[in-house]
């Protein structure tokens, strides 16, 4: 018999053997999402689908996953408008793959509540590597780690301490302040207005050369190579992030 209710976004069939994250695919061209979906469970993650926003909110509401994969372009609202929905009750990471390449579609993202944010056409294994830092993300959130270790470095903000090699670095309140923004969590995308928002208040939110002078700052303080960071990362035109692996 066929239910008058609304369907439930759909799941795509996956063998019982797959026990991996649940991942949700958003996007309303289905050979993306085939591909998507091929892609995923071939590296042992669960795929849910969505081909519309009021269907992506429905499945986070009702099936939970673990990540979600989020095109802009939805035939029945905008992507953005989905991520702003989801982060209003849910810290689920999200990571935007757009046809979008503007800096101020991606600043707009990520100010939103979006992770990471990847332009179509893309390499699959970027998006793999961005969806296993954006995992690790959820994981230490719901953990609440209070260390975060990345090479040589390690921040306990319990104690307020950033060390290189084991040796206490001193940093100023406002290189701290930096520092913490850019680890809580580490791997998420942080844009420039962000940071001179938390750190320097509104009035500084234009005032890019602060970031530029406080990141080299820190740079020479915690990469082993000032010149070529591994873990304070300049993402082009549109902020920073704090890499834990490189």
């Amino acid at each position: 018999m066929t239910s008058s209710r609304e369907p439930a976004a759909k799941t795509a069939a996956v063998p019982s053997a797959i026990s991996g994250p649940k991942v949700l695919i958003v996007d309303d061209e289905p050979q993306i999402r085939r591909f998507l979906r091929a892609s995923l469970q071939s590296h042992d993650y669960a795929v849910i689908e969505a081909e519309n926003g009021k269907e992506a909110v429905r499945a986070c509401t009702v099936q939970r996953p673990d990540l979600v994969v989020l095109d802009l372009g939805l035939p029945d609202m905008d992507g953005l408008d989905v991520i702003a929905l989801l982060r209003e009750w849910s810290t689920v990471p999200i990571i935007v793959l757009s046809i979008r390449s503007d800096d101020a579609d991606k600043i707009d993202a990520l100010d939103r509540g979006a992770n990471d944010y990847v332009t179509k056409p893309f390499s699959m294994g970027e998006l793999l590597a961005r969806m296993r830092v954006a995992l690790r993300q959820g994981s230490r959130e719901a953990e609440n780690d209070p260390v975060i270790k990345a090479g040589e470095i390690a921040i306990d903000f319990a104690k307020r301490l950033v060390t290189v090699n084991g040796a206490p670095v001193k940093l100023s309140r406002k290189e701290y302040d930096l520092l913490r923004i850019l680890a809580s969590p580490p791997g998420k995308v942080v844009t420039h207005q962000q940071l001179l928002q938390e750190v320097w208040g509104q009035a500084y939110i234009e005032e890019t050369q602060y970031l530029r002078v406080y990141i080299g700052q820190l740079r020479q303080k915690l990469e082993r190579d000032p010149a070529t960071p591994k873990h304070l990362l300049t993402e082009p035109g549109v902020g920073y992030r704090f890499a834990v692996t490189g």
